[in-house]
């Protein structure tokens, strides 16, 4: 079992910066994928970036490309989403999920694990 605690979620004007932690806590294997997901109003869950346990082939959606790095500190059992140049459109509930699959995935349906989530507001 891998329970997951997002912080560092808040509000912040269009071009600033905020900096997501997930903590990770249970069985957690170099194998894995950390993934961190968004989800806006009324709309679908979107992948927006991942990256291997062990620190290897991270993965940026397009939208975010550029502009958000993924990271983690395996002493700290923690994985980072720092986000750069952020606008209105990036706003949303961010959460932090965790795979078994061997390689990096989008798919929301191959993550068995997930945090509670944390708001990110952008304003114009």
């Amino acid at each position: 079992q891998v329970q997951l605690v997002e912080s560092g979620g808040g509000l912040v004007q269009a071009g600033g910066s905020l900096r997501l932690s997930c903590a990770a806590s249970g069985r957690i294997f170099s194998h894995y994928v950390m993934g961190w997901f968004r989800q806006a109003p009324g709309k679908e869950r979107e992948f927006v970036t991942a990256i291997k346990w062990n620190g290897a082939n991270t993965f940026y959606a397009d939208s975010v490309k550029g502009r958000f790095t993924i990271s983690r500190d395996s002493a700290k059992n923690t994985v980072y989403l720092q986000m750069n140049s952020l606008k209105p459109e990036d706003t949303a509930v961010y959460f932090c999920a965790a795979s078994s699959r061997m390689t990096v995935t989008i798919q929301t349906h191959d993550y068995a694990y997930w945090g509670q989530g944390t708001q990110v507001t952008v304003s114009s």
